[in-house]
């Protein structure tokens, strides 16, 4: 009985240990996953591995929490998987005895990877038309473009890089002179900065892009697309007691197919862009009392564009083709020139409408000559509407307040474009390609602008304005433009050029050309422009394919003289408008004497 009672005894201490142990070895890990900014992330992959390799998997809750339970005292490795964000690894979870370990998770965001694959695959030339920093892009490279015009724009002159002279890059659409910005998916190639020292074009050729537009397909395609952005995704002005509203909608798509198969063939492209930015007015403005409160508040900035482009190729015959195109663009802006100091009553709205006519005719003369004629007509209309009624009151470091000084003003510019090419080859394997023509340019622009034909006055702080309220004290300066708000330009210009391609052997080839430019409002017309450029590849013609092509050239350029500048001469000719400005800091005494008592009346 004695030992019945020893070996009961022994056992309950046994399980008592047993179970003692067994309580000391068990714990849990638990937390919450984050993202770098405090959000909660659910659907996070969560996993844990003990020091054997053996692995417990978790997703986060709606709550972004996670939860292991019943873990034997160790160390442990956490990682975390969740889409759009970096992978998240801790291997220095310790877990001793019953601990409840609290681990709170933050993820980053993923990073954006760019690889760029540089292949030898392509063979060196002598083409003029390859040198080193030429770029084409199609296909996939335009898909990876923005679809909004304004920023493929952009996009567009960053790939272009820095352009030579004072007048930016150029931007060729089907070969005519800038023009509306076809949306993304109605372009066939991109050409950036080819042939810099062509005699074809009047700048040199850096910055210049060169856009070709799809033509119609003989079977039916389409495409659809949509962007959405919302003040949600946005961060909060820091000025701001709430989030501004915004809002982004691009919604657009094309379509292309026959019209009598093997004939003719249309592409059509429509965009729509809605756009509400938000912006913030943060001034200082007197209350009733005159006394200095601040001022802030959130408006929104709605703009609207809307664009189409159809275009038609027909095939007149064997050897004659035409292309017509046409572009409708309307753009609308609401509440411009608010924000910062500017108050509500400075607002002002804008419409521009422009249409856009263009026409090409391709001619095979023979085998070797091919002739390009082109027109284009372009009318733009722009209008601008605010109150310049009462005048601008503007206190340094306060506000700018009154009238927006706007008025009723528009800008209505036509422009037409012709042009006339001819590219032939002759010679021994047609050494000699050569390509000459001709373009003539024509702008009409009527310009009118009421700008603060209603006055402004300036104040150099708000004790100032405080004070010319209580009569005790005057505006430093007022300033008022007068007379006739409309102004006027015509101008023509013209260029020839002549320019020949010739490969004196499969090393080298030499460019030579001559480009002649002439335009109105200017009397210089000895404007001869000669362009010479060589492509040397030193060992080309032999068995062995050469590696490397030298290049230079050299040539003279003419920036033209901008019908902007003859208009601007025209407005302020000293009689078409008047400026006056009156000044309490005049150096004159008799002009001070008067400027006080001209801003002292009430």
């Amino acid at each position: 009985m004695r030992n019945l009672f020893s070996v009961i005894a022994i056992s309950l201490l046994l399980g008592l240990s047993v179970t003692n142990g067994f309580a000391q070895q068990t714990g849990s890990v638990s937390g919450q996953v984050q993202d770098s900014l405090g959000n909660i992330v659910p659907g996070a992959k969560v996993t844990i591995i003990d020091s054997t390799g053996k692995e417990k998997t978790v997703a986060t809750n709606k709550q972004g929490e996670y939860a292991f339970s019943s873990l034997i005292a160790g160390t442990y490795t956490v990682r975390v998987l969740a889409p759009k964000f970096a992978p998240y690894e801790n291997s220095e979870v310790l877990v001793v005895g019953a601990q409840k370990v609290e681990l709170a998770i933050a993820l980053t965001v993923e990073g954006v990877t760019e690889q760029v694959e540089v292949s030898n695959a392509g063979q060196v030339d002598n083409d003029p038309n390859n040198n080193a920093n030429a770029t084409v892009l199609t296909g996939k490279d335009i898909e990876a473009l923005p679809d909004d015009p304004d920023e493929l724009e952009a996009a567009l002159q960053a790939l272009a890089g820095p352009s030579a002279g004072p007048n930016g890059g150029q931007i060729f659409i089907d070969g005519f002179t800038g023009g509306r910005l076809p949306p993304r998916d109605s372009i066939r190639e991109i050409r950036i900065n080819q042939n810099p020292f062509s005699a074809e074009f009047d700048r040199l050729g850096f910055g210049r892009v060169e856009i070709l537009t799809k033509p119609g397909s003989d079977k039916w395609r389409g495409s659809m697309q949509f962007n959405f952005n919302d003040e949600s995704l946005n961060s909060r002005n820091p000025f701001a007691v709430n989030r501004a509203p915004s809002q982004t909608r691009n919604y657009g798509g094309n379509i292309s197919g026959p019209i009598k198969k093997g004939k003719s063939s249309f592409f059509l492209d429509i965009n729509n862009r809605e756009l509400d930015n938000g912006s913030l007015i943060n001034a200082i403005v007197l209350d009733q009392s005159l006394a200095s409160v601040p001022y802030t508040r959130e408006l929104t900035i709605p703009s609207r564009r809307f664009s189409m482009g159809p275009r038609v190729d027909y095939a007149i015959n064997d050897k004659h083709t035409l292309v017509v195109r046409y572009g409708f663009t309307r753009a609308t802006s609401e509440n411009q020139g608010v924000g910062d100091l500017s108050l509500p009553s400075r607002a002002f709205d804008t419409t521009n409408t422009e249409h856009e006519f263009r026409l090409t005719e391709t001619a095979i003369i023979n085998s070797k000559t091919v002739n390009e004629t082109r027109f284009s007509f372009q009318n733009n209309n722009r209008e601008q509407t605010g109150d310049n009624t009462i005048p601008t009151i503007n206190v340094a470091a306060a506000f700018v307040g009154g009238g927006s000084q706007v008025g009723l003003s528009f800008n209505k510019n036509r422009q037409w474009e012709l042009q006339n090419y001819t590219t032939t080859s002759f010679g021994k394997s047609n050494q000699h390609t050569v390509k000459f023509g001709a373009r003539l340019r024509g702008v009409s622009i009527k310009d009118s602008t009421s700008s603060n034909f209603g006055g402004s006055y300036t104040f150099i702080s708000l004790t100032n304005f405080r004070d010319a309220i209580a009569r005790t004290a005057t505006p430093v300066q007022f300033s008022i433009t007068a007379g006739n708000p409309l102004a006027k330009v015509d101008q023509i210009d013209a260029g020839l050029f002549f320019t020949d391609d010739w490969r004196l052997s499969p090393a080298l080839t030499l460019s030579a050309g001559l480009r002649y430019e002439t335009q109105s409002n200017i009397s210089d017309a000895a404007n001869f422009a000669p362009r010479l450029s060589f492509a040397w590849s030193p060992g080309a013609g032999g068995a062995k394919q050469p590696k490397t092509v030298i290049r230079g050239g050299a040539g003279v350029f003419y920036d033209r003289f901008n019908e902007s500048f003859t208009l601007q001469a025209n407005r302020f000719d000293g009689v078409q408008q008047l400026n006056y400005v009156v000044s309490i800091n005049d150096t004159d005494p008799v002009r001070r004497a008067a400027a006080i008592a001209l801003l002292t009346q009430p």
